[in-house]
């Protein structure tokens, strides 16, 4: 019997090895098959047959051990290791990779399998599916909102290829930036007039004419005409002045024509009298007001006029004309602007502008307008008012005029009224007034153009959001996973894909992130995590095994043939 054991320990030694090299060879075999978990084998020996039963010791005699011998081995195990497996980069954003326990969810044919194999495509469905075999990856579909479902009811991945995102007219634009503090008020405060003014003692009723730009409370262009015409009197003239705009179209002249005389300073040198240089002097008593030039918005989209002219120091001789005109310095008028494109109900974008303008201490105006193109007009849309800083540079709404602003028009094109409101922010958030440079722009605005899906991106949590043609983008699904209290108890399928089995328990099904512990990278695929240089290791060991056991066989077979020999 002994001779018998030994041949079947040996023949069960060679099965088991046999096995042994098949999972080393199934391993190297899929050393890169992506998602693939190696396997092992573990063995254990089998019923040991009794020699002698051992014996308990008593008082006068000691114990003795009990006599076995092996019946041979057999498979303890074959497990899986579910240890993760590195990543390469493949730059295919349906390409996924799982960091953590998780498992991608598949249904064929209504019945679930569960993968790491991450390599999807999108089919001519928009399904995002195994290729191999069409197994459709599980998650949940967001709502037209681009919001996810509560809960872990799982539905196929579609995404429509052809989506689009309907016309979103701008019904809100928030602003933020600075307005310099120590800065100029914009509208023109003075002009002066300096210089010669040639007499040719012909009192014929020339005229002299001069002009310069000046510019109104919105900051808005105009230029200003003086014009000095001789009377029949020796060094008088009559002044005039008047404002036209960009167009040439005049928006104002003098209420009546200022006499000014001039009168020789006992030098030869003809200057303004005195009491013509009153009609100029701010600060002399009896100003003249003519010489103050005020208009109170002299077109529909245009601010007020309001500047004082000086043309006191004015000479008035036979020499070389030197007269001349400046505004302010001629300094350039204090004007802060931005600009932001909004969008009507059809998705026609307008380019809409925000001016400020300083027209005293903590104190500004405020323009919006959008070209004559974008109304149905054909002439530019403008609305104003005002807002006032505190003495600390911040904003209280309550400050605004009017309150509440909005700002609206009507498109061209046949789109709805569009009716924006405006937020300039409160406190230190939005705009605000300090010595800091001026500047100003849109923070944002909640319009947009209509647009068809040009993209998609796969975030870390497994959220599937569409890029729009507009820049937008939109969640338009999630991939969800399935954990498993017992990895091992999964059987392979082929493709990739395991099954759940009596002893691996039900899956929970969860997102992406804490829930799960998992995460996933798009464009990256999981590789095998087969180390080649330990299965050939193992491929010795197993080698040797198969070929000790071979040599106890064989050897065995020797006895017998004696044992047979003994009879000749």
């Amino acid at each position: 019997m002994a001779l018998l054991n030994s041949l079947f320990a040996g023949v069960s030694g060679l099965r088991n090895h046999q096995s042994m090299m098949d999972v080393i060879g199934n391993n190297i075999a899929n050393v890169n098959t992506i998602g693939f978990k190696g396997s092992r084998v573990t063995f254990s020996d089998t019923f040991n047959q009794f020699v002698k039963a051992g014996t308990n010791p008593t008082e006068t005699t000691g114990g003795t051990n009990t006599f076995q011998i092996g019946l041979g081995m057999k498979i303890n195990s074959i497990d899986r290791n579910w240890n993760q497996g590195t990543f390469e980069r493949t730059g295919i954003t349906t390409d996924l990779a799982l960091q953590g326990p998780g498992m991608f969810v598949l249904d064929s044919n209504g019945e679930q399998f569960y993968s790491r194999a991450g390599a999807f495509i999108f089919d001519g469905y928009g399904k995002l599916v195994n290729p191999q075999n069409g197994a459709v990856v599980q998650g949940k579909i967001a709502n037209d909102d681009g919001v996810i479902p509560p809960g872990n009811n799982l539905e196929d991945i579609i995404i429509d290829t052809n989506l689009k995102l309907p016309a979103v007219a701008t019904s809100s634009i928030s602003w933020g930036g600075n307005l310099k503090s120590n800065s100029d008020v914009t509208r023109t405060e003075s002009v002066v007039l300096r210089g010669n003014l040639q007499n040719d003692g012909t009192l014929d009723g020339s005229t002299t004419k001069v002009s310069t730009t000046i510019y109104d409370t919105f900051g808005e262009k105009y230029t200003l005409e003086v014009t000095y015409t001789e009377t029949t009197n020796a060094n008088e003239y009559d002044m005039t002045w008047e404002v036209l705009d960009e167009s040439g179209t005049s928006v104002g002249t003098s209420a009546a024509a200022i006499t000014v005389n001039f009168a020789d300073d006992g030098s030869g040198n003809f200057v303004m009298t005195d009491a013509s240089k009153e009609l100029f002097d701010p600060n002399a008593t009896g100003y003249n007001v003519n010489t103050a030039v005020v208009f109170n918005g002299v077109g529909s989209s245009s601010g007020d006029i309001l500047f004082q002219i000086d043309a006191s120091t004015m000479a008035n001789n036979t020499t070389t004309q030197t007269l001349s005109i400046s505004a302010d310095g001629n300094r350039t008028p204090n004007i802060v602007s931005g600009s932001v494109t909004v969008f009507d109900s059809l998705g026609n974008s307008h380019q809409l502008t925000l001016k400020f303008t300083k027209i005293d201490t903590n104190q500004w105006t405020w323009t919006v307008s959008v070209p004559g193109t974008s109304t149905v007009s054909g002439q530019g849309t403008l609305t104003s008012g005002t807002i006032a800083f505190n003495a600390d540079g911040t904003l209280d709404p309550a400050n605004i005029s009017p309150n509440n602003p909005q700002f609206n028009f009507q498109p061209a094109g046949g789109a709805n009224p569009v009716v924006i409101d405006l937020n300039f922010g409160s406190g230190f958030s939005g705009v605000t007034q300090t010595s800091s440079s001026s500047v100003v722009s849109a923070l944002s605005q909640d319009g947009s153009a209509a647009a068809s899906l040009s993209n998609l991106n796969i975030d870390q949590y497994g959220n599937i959001v569409g890029i729009f043609s507009n820049g937008n983008s939109r969640t338009l699904a999630q991939l969800m996973v399935a954990t498993f209290t017992n990895l091992n108890g999964l059987i392979s399928v082929g493709d990739n894909m395991y099954s759940a089995y009596a002893n691996s328990g039900e899956p929970r099904i969860g997102s992406l992130g804490e829930e799960t512990g998992t995460t996933v990278q798009s464009g990256a695929l999981e590789q095998s995590n087969v180390d080649l240089s330990e299965e050939f290791t193992k491929m010795i060991v197993s080698q040797r095994g198969f070929q000790a056991n071979a040599r106890v066989i064989s050897t065995a077979d020797n006895l017998l043939q004696e044992i047979t020999n003994l009879i000749r």
